[in-house]
């Protein structure tokens, strides 16, 4: 599951992750995608390489591994991080019987902690193309504001200057022990071509910063001829995207013209001077109808990219409400998730208090205060999930609720509500905008998760009746014990605006947690009749 090589130069990560997948399938695999790579540092000669590898979770026929690259400096053993990236790989049938893979086997609570976030990016994976091509549209305008003035510039320079293109053939050294070209050395082939392209607007050495949208479309074999097309397709002052489509020919096809498009790629360049200052990137215009898509294209990538580098920045000293559109929807969701999935998974809790029932930890790191309540709960786990995931009930059980509505339906597993709590030592009442994220189990032993963030609406303003406050990350993991209990965790990592309503109960002076606790299993714990009689209310609704 875990692979490790110190190398003096590196075309290995690719070649190790590949191993890795097929360590644990036991059989052929082959690359469906590669995650968007952020580069945070660069790799000199004589510095040593360090490359770890392991499958985080099966799906089926599928498997997200994780690689983590990081450079060691040989004077001083400093070590730091180059890249994560998380590879996708899809198992060969063998003749006509389907292959399913087995579980991985988790060993260690970082094992279990990937394990969970892997199905959250499975989720941005699939939903990246719609977004995408939403935003699209919005891309489509602000391009069009943009040429009437770029166009008139004499600064400007025509994409066609940059376009390179370069033809290799995959011999053996190239490709893996089934024949298929390593998709490392594919990438590396790109990032060449990619990096004469961006050269020829910023003439200096570029420095590839990212790679987004790689997806391999085909194989390619040995014998094959690959023929490597690279365009600027735009630029954004300091940084620059070049496109590059891959086709694939045998000889046959060679002869008669026939192109296999085999792989596509994005990559983002960046180019310094001699003081190691970010040089700026003259403006491009686009000339025909495709460069005009892949110009507007570009302006979209962008959004996404830098949503997701501000979202899972994990900035956690600093509450943040992010602002809800369709540029960053699947990223704030899965920060959502993910946010409360590392908190459950910290270590170092310490126990509080024990009532009956109840258990109450708290968490103190670099000056952040976490909470959270345990409480066994004699009711099936999936009912108590429905209930408490629809926090239009919650009022029913938490006094801190005075109303509750719901203001956006985003999907089936997504809500924004407006909350609204009374006020504490005479302040003016409060109110949350919070985005609720639910996921159920993808198998056996994984928890249901509801969890809670703050988010900005420009639907919703601040309103003068009311003080505007933040939910950092909050919510509940609910764990099956039998048919008939289970137990609900629930967490809270307190900002400003929420501990007013446990400042009493931390320092002893109030029962307030353990009494909310107490009304919440209570409201569980409702007759089955009338439970049931909700959970098709609210099954209807959903």
């Amino acid at each position: 599951m875990v692979g490790i090589k110190d190398v003096r130069c590196s075309n290995s990560a690719p070649h190790l992750s590949f191993s890795t997948a097929e360590k644990h399938a036991g059989v052929s695999c082959v690359t469906a995608s590669v995650d968007d790579i952020q580069f945070e540092e660069t790799a000199r000669v004589g510095q040593i390489i360090i490359i770890k590898a392991k499958v985080n979770r099966a799906f089926n026929t599928s498997m997200e591994v994780g690689v983590k690259v990081t450079v060691q400096d040989t004077l001083t053993g400093i070590q730091k991080l180059i890249s994560m990236a998380f590879s996708t790989y899809v198992v060969r049938p063998v003749g006509d019987e389907k292959v399913n893979l087995k579980p991985v086997k988790l060993q260690s609570p970082e094992d279990h902690l990937e394990h969970s976030l892997a199905t959250e990016r499975r989720r941005i994976r699939l939903d990246h193309e719609h977004v995408f091509e939403t935003l699209m549209q919005d891309s489509s305008m602000e391009a069009g504001h943009c040429d009437n003035g770029r166009d008139t510039e004499e600064d400007t320079i025509s994409t066609d200057l940059t376009h390179v293109q370069s033809i290799e053939l995959v011999l053996p050294p190239h490709a893996n022990h089934h024949g298929n070209t390593f998709g490392g050395q594919i990438m590396a082939w790109m990032e060449t071509v990619a990096t004469i392209s961006a050269s020829r607007l910023c003439h200096s050495n570029p420095t590839l910063k990212s790679v987004d949208m790689f997806k391999f479309r085909g194989p390619s074999t040995v014998g094959d001829r690959l023929v490597f097309k690279a365009i600027v397709n735009n630029t954004f002052q300091k940084s620059v995207e070049v496109g590059v489509r891959v086709e694939a020919y045998n000889c046959e096809e060679w002869t008669k013209g026939q192109a296999r498009h085999i792989n596509s790629a994005f990559l983002i360049f960046n180019a310094v001077n001699d003081k190691g200052e970010l040089l700026a990137f003259p403006r491009v215009k686009p000339t025909t109808k495709d460069g005009l898509r892949r110009y507007r294209g570009a302006i979209a990538r962008r959004r996404i990219r830098l949503t997701r580098k501000y979202i899972l920045s994990n900035k956690e000293d600093i509450p943040s409400s992010d602002l809800w559109d369709r540029s960053n929807q699947a990223y704030l969701s899965y920060s959502n998730v993910a946010t409360l999935t590392v908190l459950a998974s910290k270590c170092g809790w310490e126990i509080t208090s024990t009532l009956d029932n109840i258990k109450i930890f708290t968490h103190e790191e670099s000056d952040i205060l976490s909470v959270k309540v345990e409480m066994q709960v004699k009711i099936p786990s999936n009912l108590a999930f429905i209930l408490l995931s629809d926090f239009r009930l919650r009022g029913q059980w938490d006094k801190h609720y005075l109303t509750c509505e719901v203001i956006e339906d985003v999907n089936e597993d997504e809500k924004i509500y407006h909350i609204t709590s009374p006020s504490v030592n005479g302040d003016n009442p409060k109110d949350f905008v919070v985005l609720v994220s639910r996921r159920q189990p993808c198998k056996t032993g994984d928890p249901y998760i509801i969890a809670v963030r703050s988010v900005t609406l420009t639907t919703v303003p601040p309103s003068p009746n009311h003080c505007r406050n933040e939910i950092r990350s909050a919510g509940f993991l609910i764990q099956t014990d039998d048919n008939n209990s289970c137990t609900v965790s629930y967490f809270n990592q307190v900002t400003a605006g929420v501990l007013p309503y446990l400042a009493a109960n931390l320092t002893g002076s109030s029962k307030s947690i353990e009494d909310t606790a107490f009304s919440c299993i209570k409201f569980l714990e409702k007759e089955d009749s009338k439970n049931y009689n909700i959970l098709s209310k609210i099954s209807g609704e959903l």
